[in-house]
């Protein structure tokens, strides 16, 4: 009995012996295909961990049979699991892991702005970009503009210019829409008479990528980017083909219908763009005035790309929008005026524009560049009792060689700039004619893997020059500085000159409506210059499975002798402008969840006619939170809210703070998707607790819109995609 209980302990010992297995497996990066030292793996249930080899190897022993999960991970990658059974059936040979790097996905974008086309990480110029993935959120919110994509991004600051009409232009750091800066493809397009209704004229179901720059930007783009600019990138086309249909409806009675193609074949490629954007009446006040006012607007937007050879590419597009813009007393937009009711502004519009775009590759390190826009815009502003109608005939073109070498990179270039504005006869004292001619040069050299240099100077001659021939010329020098202090912090650091032309159009005249207004007196005006510095400091890393990205901004810009509005005439203030604060950013990223922390301090002073105050409708404080639960591809939840301070109004008086919040939801088939979207869901309204008018219906005078006015807003739609 002995002799046989000792042969089965034998057996039993010889079999556990046998059934310890040994599991490999190598580790890279999905993207870069690089080993992986240090890589963690542990198998759930049992005591077993080890790291990976400098040649990404895992080797763990003495697994026994059965199922068991092995979890493999490493600091900033997104960990996998895989369940297995042992005994495998090819033991000696390795599994492959691939882990998704964790990054913030702005790595890998290529920044058009700058003309050199690098990555964002090596630019020392401190770029923003919205990449597809974040435009696609944007453009289920808000399918009809870019105003929301703009109004939720730090230090950029929406403001409604007209309390019936909702015209409104954007404000970066403080400074008015004027010195900033709107492109489309590297050209301005949506400049002077435009300005309060581009912003809701531009769809964004185009858009494929959005870069802004805070602070001058004026070596590269001339005047007019003292706070600097906003260039929206389209979509261009892959041998992938895209069709793509949005339909949208709101509480607010609005409506949106959209259309994209695009497809590349060997020599040819096409884009088109078409958009019909509606919306009724809406009142949710019961004010008698429009919240939202009746709004019918067509687009359409085609492109053709030629692709002669590997050297010569080009492109050909023409932007064509009409819209009709109808607010006022409810009464009057729904055909029922009276004696009393006779309050209306109607703005009639049509922008027609042609972009050319040429690129002569020398060979694989430089090429030559050559673009134009020519743009007509038609605007007709009725108001009773009074008409203000314009035609401005603008034209932008630059020719530009960059050159990139192992450490350094050279742009340089000359552009041109006309501006044509005419009136009717009896307004011509407001018309103008601006000619500027311009020539720039930027280096970028990497002097070490950890310091960059970015270097530029600008020379404008502008013509009819105020004052004297010497106001017309400007020279305007730059630096910008990056350090790469380790592998989790950067660092940029920089600051330029700048200047603005003067002319008609600018936030205060879109409040006042061009009622009374005088002309600009060309030979006593001067540009309005500036000079202005910025620096940040960005950490980028991980906590366990959680990436950690921190951004902080530090801004300052003085503008000397800024325009401002006296008895209905421009002047030069003997005083200044001064804007300086702080924006912090803060995001992070855990699997499917990804939290965003935004704040900006702005502190706008300014000194005119020797009195020195806070900017009008200039928020100090202003917070925006935002979560959300994505599956790429599949489902998409996002909650935001945001805060904003109280504000100094026109009139003397402080504009109350207020929080609102949002909710997105969104679910992603192959070719289907569908969301819905609520906006303000605190329904923070100024009619809540102020009368945005004061006087009588039929001679209402305006406050300061410093609050949505709309209340909640809720829209829902589909996007069908057909192909891609």
């Amino acid at each position: 009995m002995k002799k046989t209980f000792l042969f089965i302990f034998t057996l039993f010992i010889a079999n556990c012996l046998y059934a310890q297995n040994t599991f490999k497996a190598i580790v890279r990066n999905d993207r870069t295909k690089e080993p992986l030292k240090g890589a963690s793996a542990n198998i759930a249930g049992l005591t077993l961990n080890t790291v990976s080899d400098s040649a990404g190897l895992i080797t763990l022993k003495n697994i026994p049979n059965g199922k068991f999960e092995v979890k493999i991970s490493y600091v900033g990658f997104s960990s996998q699991e895989k369940t297995l059974t042992f005994p495998l059936s090819h033991p000696d040979s390795p599994i492959e892991f691939g882990l998704e790097p964790q990054t913030d996905e702005l790595d890998e974008v290529t920044i058009q702005t700058t003309r050199t086309n690098q990555n964002l990480r090596d630019i020392p110029t401190r770029i923003e970009a919205l990449p597809a993935e974040e435009l696609d959120e944007k453009s289920a919110m808000s399918p009809g503009n870019i105003k929301m994509l703009l109004a939720e991004s730090t230090g950029i600051n929406v403001q409604q210019t007209s309390a019936v009409s909702g015209t409104a232009n954007f404000r970066v750091q403080g400074l008015d829409s004027r010195f900033t800066q709107l492109l489309q493809d590297g050209m301005p397009m949506y400049q002077g008479s435009s300005g309060g209704l581009s912003l809701l004229q531009i769809s964004p179901l185009d858009l494929k990528q959005v870069e802004y720059i805070k602070g001058s930007a004026s070596t590269l783009y001339g005047g007019g980017a003292i706070a600097g600019l906003i260039n929206l990138i389209s979509k261009t086309p892959v041998k992938t083909p895209e069709l793509t249909f949005l339909l949208n409806g709101t509480s607010a009675k609005g409506a949106d219908a959209s259309i994209f193609y695009s497809q590349k074949w060997q020599h040819v490629g096409a884009t088109m763009l078409g958009s019909y954007n509606y919306n009724g009446a809406y009142d949710p006040a019961s004010t008698g005035f429009t919240a939202i006012p009746q709004i019918n607007r067509i687009t359409l937007n085609p492109k053709i790309f030629l692709y002669a050879d590997e050297h010569n590419t080009g492109w050909f597009g023409v932007n064509t929008t009409y819209e009709n813009r109808y607010g006022g007393d409810m009464q009057v937009v729904d055909v029922h005026a009276d004696q009393v009711h006779q309050y209306f502004e109607r703005n009639k519009t049509f922008r027609f524009s042609t972009q050319l775009s040429f690129t002569h590759k020398i060979d694989s390190t430089s090429q030559i560049n050559f673009k134009n826009t020519v743009g007509y815009f038609d605007r007709q502003l009725d108001e009773p009792a009074f008409s203000f109608t314009g035609k401005q005939l603008s034209s932008y073109g630059e020719i530009n060689y960059v050159k990139n070498g192992k450490r350094a990179n050279w742009v340089t270039g000359l552009n041109w700039v006309t501006d044509h504005f005419t009136v009717p006869d009896s307004q011509n004292d407001l018309k103008y004619d601006l000619t500027t001619i311009g020539a720039f040069a930027q280096n970028t050299y990497r002097f070490t893997r950890w310091f960059s240099l970015e270097s530029g100077l600008r020379l404008d001659y502008n013509t009819p020059a105020p004052g004297n021939k010497s106001d017309g010329v400007f020279i305007l020098p730059r630096l910008n500085a990056l350090f790469k202090i380790d592998e989790h912090f950067t660092s940029r650091v920089g600051g330029g000159l700048g200047y603005k032309m003067p002319t008609l159009f600018n936030d205060e005249t879109e409040q006042e409506g061009y009622q009374h207004l005088q002309p600009l007196n060309i030979g006593k005006t001067r540009a309005e210059q500036s000079y202005g510095t910025n620096g940040d400091i960005n950490y980028r890393g991980a906590i366990g499975d959680a990436f950690i990205n921190i951004n902080q901004l530090f801004f300052y810009t003085y503008v000397d002798k800024p325009l401002i509005l006296v008895n209905n005439s421009f002047i030069n203030s003997p005083g200044h402008i001064s804007t300086q604060g702080t924006e912090t950013n803060l995001k992070l990223t855990m699997d499917e969840l990804g939290f965003y922390l935004g704040y900006t301090y702005t502190d706008t002073k300014l000194q005119a006619l020797n009195q020195v105050g806070t900017q009008p409708l200039t928020p100090k404080n202003r917070f925006s939170f935002d979560a959300t639960y994505e599956i790429e591809n599949s489902l998409r939840i996002g909650a935001e809210s945001f805060y904003t301070g109280k504000q100094l109004l026109s009139d003397g008086t402080t504009g109350r703070a207020y929080i609102t919040f949002g909710l997105l939801v969104q679910k992603m088939w192959k070719h289907l998707d569908i969301f819905i979207n609520a906006e303000n869901l605190t329904d923070r309204r100024q009619t809540r607790w102020d009368n945005i008018y004061s006087g009588n219906v039929t001679n209402p005078i305006f406050k300061d819109i410093y609050t949505p006015i709309e209340g909640v807003v809720v829209n829902c739609g589909l996007r069908i995609k057909l192909l891609n």
